[in-house]
């Protein structure tokens, strides 16, 4: 679709300016098609850890319905606090929200094995670390020194890595699988790799909505793959349709609330990360869609609508949201800035999440061809690290607090039983992975010395030079 008949070039990069409605909603499904896999799929991930049954037979159907269907009306409600705004709440710009995968790791140990009953503490977490999150939002700009690429980086890239071996089990049948004759089958993983290259098919050798679609398209066609091969039966996706509600309401505290320090201080302090990817996010709106640098109100608003939605996800049985990077470029691509069009994306998620037959829909996608979703999503998660690791001077003093950090991090969530002596709040935190590489890689990056020594500044592989902590490169002529 041409940009020019949308709009002149002045109206597109107008957050404010109001495409015709046959132009808006198109324009808007779009967004929601680009982030809705990614949006759903941290409460599957997360159920399963917590060990609900998948089966439409089995009695954790409705609650695994329910917390598919919170993910989807409440990013709605949270993308619409970004593009509508609530008095200070809201950057007022095309902003998307959606469930954030920064959290899982700190997610799934609150619940492993524990079914309902873990979701009291991890939802009173969220609640509070939303809270805190707001908060930020009063003083985001003073922190960010803290947050170089060098740290920022090592988070996402902690992140990703986390979660690949969850990948890895959905394409072999899932976790709850292990132990039986089909984990790991062929069969199992010939349903992954129909997702993983139909997906890569549609991104690299086409254009426009099928590129933007493709990892929702490989999981429809691996879906339908499923059902021809016999690992998906008919009778269990006409089972969830009967047994889901046609329209529901959310329920607040539906599972209690319950104060876990492990689950405050982890939600809290993930809560700085999520702050600065959402910082990175506007300014990455601002620039690829009206060029120019975001302006404090907005970053604020932005920080603010990521907090306040967040907690109020979690009154009603939501997980965290934050801004999604996806979007960001397809705001980039497009060319359209108006936050109108992302408003009836949000629109459209809202719907979604009050009709629960949506998520019983969504459960019935066999956790297999999930895992071939997820792959390719937690593998680009990883990417998104690294890429932002090279904006990183690898000088020894950079190196050192990136090997300790990582191989402590990484460490401790590979044998979490080496922490096994700790008290239950400490070993939570500590076998994330993600807390103790982001604690020790920010104070690393504070005390450490800027004036290295003569030997430290020498060239390191690649030809490296080091200018300071974690900042980007100086201009040496390169």
């Amino acid at each position: 679709m041409a940009s020019n008949a949308i709009g002149t070039p002045e109206q597109l990069r107008d957050p404010n300016y109001t495409p015709a409605l046959h132009r808006a909603i198109p324009l808007g499904i779009q967004h929601v098609l680009a982030m809705f896999v990614s949006n759903v799929t941290p409460a599957i991930i997360v159920a399963g850890a917590a060990g609900f049954g998948f089966g439409s037979n089995s009695p954790d159907f409705p609650e695994l319905l329910y917390l598919i269907q919170m993910s989807m009306l409440f990013a709605g409600v949270a993308t619409l606090l970004q593009t509508i705004t609530l008095g200070p709440v809201g950057a007022a710009l095309p902003i998307v929200q959606g469930t954030s995968f920064a959290f899982i790791p700190i997610m799934i140990p609150l619940v492993a094995g524990k079914g309902v009953d873990g979701l009291a503490a991890l939802f009173g977490g969220v609640i509070i670390g939303g809270l805190f999150h707001a908060v930020l939002g009063l003083f985001i700009g003073k922190i960010r020194f803290a947050l170089p690429p060098l740290v920022t980086g090592l988070v996402v890239t902690m992140i990703g890595l986390a979660l690949v071996k969850v990948g890895i089990q959905y394409a072999a049948g899932g976790v709850p699988a292990i132990g039986t004759p089909e984990y790991g089958s062929l069969l199992n993983w010939s349903a992954a790799l129909v997702v993983i290259f139909v997906t890569l098919g549609l991104k690299f050798f086409t254009s426009g909505m099928l590129s933007i679609s493709a990892v929702l398209i490989g999981l429809i066609v691996g879906y339908f793959y499923a059902l021809g091969v016999g690992i998906l039966d008919w009778a269990a996706v006409t089972g969830s349709w009967e047994r889901s509600a046609a329209f529901a309401l959310p329920q607040p505290f539906k599972y209690g609330f319950e104060f876990s320090a492990a689950a405050v201080i982890g939600f809290c302090l993930m809560a700085f990360i999520s702050a600065i990817e959402t910082v990175g996010d506007v300014s990455g709106i601002t620039k690829g869609g009206a060029g120019r640098e975001a302006t404090e109100k907005e970053i604020e608003g932005a920080t603010y609508a990521d907090g306040f939605g967040t907690a109020l996800a979690g009154v009603f049985g939501g997980f965290p949201n934050t801004s999604f990077s996806q979007n960001v470029g397809l705001i980039a691509m497009t060319g359209v800035m108006s936050r109108h069009v992302v408003t009836c994306g949000a629109i459209f998620l809202i719907v979604c999440g009050l009709i629960p037959k949506v998520g019983g829909v969504i459960r019935t996608v066999p956790i297999e061809v999930l895992g071939g979703g997820v792959i390719v999503m937690f593998g680009m998660v990883v990417a998104a690290g690294i890429s932002m690791l090279s904006d990183v001077n690898w000088n020894r003093r950079n190196m050192v607090i990136f090997a300790i950090s990582l191989s402590i991090g990484l460490g401790l969530q590979l044998e979490p039983a080496a922490v096994a002596g700790l008290p239950d709040t400490a070993r939570i935190l500590m076998t994330s992975g993600l807390l103790p590489a982001a604690f020790l890689a920010i104070i690393l990056n504070l005390i450490l010395p800027e004036e290295l020594t003569e030997e430290s500044t020498e060239e390191v592989s690649g030809g490296l030079h080091g200018h300071g902590k974690g900042a980007l490169a100086a201009d040496d002529g390169r």
